[in-house]
């Protein structure tokens, strides 16, 4: 699983930050947990499948805010109970 962080620009309010989640999970059918923060200027999601960068920003850039990049790491789900 990756963690996707997308760097967006332009988000004022939370209809803009609904509005970017929407857009993600079009863009990328098997995003889960997507999040958007106006104040932090980034969206976030968790993947499974390899990304499609430039049709993700293409949906973004229609959309009117303002593409700045995107980081993709390494997710690991937490437990609650650790294993030995």
């Amino acid at each position: 699983m990756n963690k996707v962080t997308l760097k967006i620009d332009g988000m004022m309010c939370g209809m803009c930050e609904a509005h970017i989640c929407d857009t993600i999970r079009k863009a990328v059918p098997s995003a889960k947990k997507v999040a958007a923060s106006r104040s932090k200027k980034e969206a976030t999601f968790l993947t499974e499948e390899t990304i499609d960068v430039n049709s993700l920003k293409a949906a973004i850039d229609t959309t009117g805010y303002i593409w700045m990049g995107m980081d993709l790491e390494p997710y690991e789900k937490k437990s609650l109970f650790r294993r030995k």
